[in-house]
């Protein structure tokens, strides 16, 4: 007898807890503040710039021991005439210009991120039934525009800056 109380009352517990969120409705967002609640706490609006510019300012400051030895900078946006091979700007005028970069790409980041959330919010809308598909899909169109873009705007810097580091040790600049 206690048994079957016992049984009883969990599956009351199990069951009313459900039957009560089953009867709550669901507060829907308006469409805009859905659209960019999504895009700010999306990781893939910021994963590009923040690699680009962690990538870019590696570059910068191993590229800074040369240019104290006469080295000019081949990379014309860093140069003071902006041409290339020439004297690079000073240390603090490159970080302007990277985080301006920086800020460009995080920038349309956004745009992708936005367009791609106003779409995937009409497709849910006029497809219920296959909510889940769309998320995926525009899941796997943020993180592939994200991955291409932090590749394109990274890897180079990167490769530069281990070039340069393993440059400046054998040359003794460190």
């Amino acid at each position: 007898m206690i048994r079957m109380r016992l049984v009883a009352a969990l599956t009351a517990l199990l069951l009313f807890p459900a039957a009560g969120a089953l009867a709550q409705d669901r507060v829907e967002r308006s469409f805009l503040a859905d659209v960019i609640t999504r895009v700010v706490l999306d990781p893939t609006t910021y994963a590009p710039a923040v690699l680009a510019y962690d990538a870019t300012m590696r570059d910068w400051r191993t590229s800074q021991p040369f240019f104290q030895h006469g080295f000019h900078e081949s990379n014309a946006r860093f140069t003071v005439n902006g041409l290339p091979n020439d004297v690079a700007v000073s240390y603090g005028a490159g970080r302007r210009i990277i985080r301006a970069d920086a800020l460009e790409s995080l920038k349309r980041s956004a745009v992708n991120n936005v367009a791609e959330q106003i779409i995937e919010r009409v497709l849910v809308n006029k497809y219920p039934n296959h909510r889940k598909f769309i998320r995926a899909v525009g899941w796997a169109q943020r993180i592939s525009f994200a991955s291409f873009k932090a590749y394109r705007l990274s890897a180079p810097h990167y490769r530069q800056a281990a070039q340069n580091a393993r440059l400046a040790e054998q040359l003794g600049f460190e």
